[in-house]
């Protein structure tokens, strides 16, 4: 049995639907009941319906973006730091294995000398690598809640270790996206944004992210954290382009003149725009479609006739 927490949000209903394609027995939580419950109390209901996974789909991003976890910081670091360190220890106190949806949001721009971001590299878009947004840094403690730490390699560098050894899986979502218009979906901001901000970034088709998590499970690969974002990256005017092909919109799509320009009209905190590198989940057997394609595959399937809703 499978508890599944944030069920009703933008990544949480799309679990229930692959959870129940794969017929797969699970049941909705209360992530709430984690943070402010009894301990006592949800470790005995725990083991009295036999749950043997939690996937944690719960979060706190802010609406409509990042910018308002500025002014509710108390929610946004209950939702992205308190809630995981809840989690780990419950689950380890009673042996169970536990799944987490982090985010890539921890890094900004490339690896040095190039490439994508590893997940033995430490974060660098956080509250102890400024500068960070509120919720970015909120995100990197939900990790370290979860066991995650700053260590010096030999080259000098900073590496991003286990302390010991991990008891379930971080799965690091950037930017989701899919072929359902909504609030949430990155190609809907595009569509609905005035002015846009040119950028390169890894991004993560909400249908593979989910398949990927699941087959992590499924396939028993290694605990510990993965990348789960679709190979390559892309720049903004890259997805214009592919979505005025695509026929969904051909509006003129404005851009601004820099980060700087973007940062003083309309943006409150700093944003992340960053590369992940997604060989280790290559190498554990799961592999998402190329960026590109799950992007013209999105477009290609277009549909604002469904809603969607969700927190995260």
């Amino acid at each position: 049995m499978i508890l599944l927490l944030g069920s009703n949000g933008y990544i949480g209903t799309q679990f229930q639907k692959y959870l129940t394609l794969r017929s797969v027995s699970w049941k909705a939580g209360d992530w709430k009941s984690f943070v402010f419950d009894r301990r006592s109390n949800l470790i005995r209901d725990l083991k009295k319906s036999k749950v043997s996974f939690v996937l944690n789909c719960a979060g706190y991003t802010g609406k409509p973006n990042v910018d308002a976890c500025e002014l509710s910081k108390a929610d946004c670091l209950n939702g992205n730091a308190v809630l995981p360190a809840a989690i780990r220890e419950i689950c380890e106190s009673i042996g169970i294995v536990w799944g987490h949806v982090s985010s890539g949001c921890i890094y900004s721009g490339e690896r040095p000398g190039g490439g994508g971001w590893k997940e033995s590299d430490a974060p660098n878009f956080t509250f102890s690598r400024p500068p960070s947004s509120f919720y970015s840094g909120t995100k990197a403690l939900g990790e370290r809640a979860l066991g995650w730490r700053e260590e010096k390699n030999i080259s000098g560098g900073l590496s991003w270790k286990h302390e010991s050894s991990p008891s379930g899986y971080v799965w690091r979502l950037r930017i989701p996206f899919g072929e359902i218009d909504c609030a949430r979906n990155y190609l809907s901001k595009l569509l609905n944004y005035k002015t846009l901000l040119e950028a390169r970034n890894s991004l993560s088709q909400l249908d593979d992210f989910v398949r990927a998590c699941l087959d992590c499970i499924e396939n028993r690969v290694p605990y510990g954290i993965y990348n789960v974002t679709n190979p390559g990256s892309v720049k903004t005017s890259q997805v214009v382009d592919m979505i005025k092909k695509s026929g969904v919109s051909r509006k003129d799509f404005r851009f601004f003149e820099s980060e700087e320009a973007f940062m003083k009209s309309v943006a409150q905190t700093p944003r992340s725009n960053c590369i992940l590198d997604v060989e280790k989940l290559s190498s554990a057997g799961i592999v998402l479609r190329p960026i590109e394609e799950a992007i013209e595959w999105s477009l290609g399937n277009w549909s604002d006739k469904r809603s969607c809703k969700g927190l995260i």
